[in-house]
């Protein structure tokens, strides 16, 4: 499965900013660790954002949120954000610190 480029320039824009960030391929598209932890992550042209569980679930409350489900069973703590929830700047920016701040916030890998 191909991954916006787009999207993944954008997130780059923004979380390159951070200590110890390093790109992966993963799950058909790319993702971003922090400290060894995935933060965020395009599949598409959907954002994946790691969030502390409560967080996600409160998440999923919003507009253009959905579980991150690969498998057919939610991932816990993952969610998807759709490209509609993406178009200004400063919601991917919300996004992508939120998965990056979960994700520094675990033991590095």
């Amino acid at each position: 499965m191909a991954y916006s480029e787009e999207l993944a320039d954008r997130i780059e824009e923004v979380i390159s900013e951070r200590e110890q960030v390093v790109a992966k391929k993963m799950f058909g598209g790319v993702a971003w660790m922090v400290s060894g932890n995935m933060a965020v992550g395009v599949i598409g042209d959907r954002l994946k954002v790691r969030l502390e569980q409560e967080e996600a679930e409160a998440a999923l409350g919003e507009q253009h949120v959905w579980p991150m489900d690969f498998t057919g069973k939610p991932m816990r703590g993952f969610v998807t954000v759709e490209p509609e929830g993406l178009d200004e700047d400063r919601d991917l920016e919300r996004w992508v610190n939120a998965g990056a701040d979960f994700a520094a916030s675990l033991p590095a890998k």
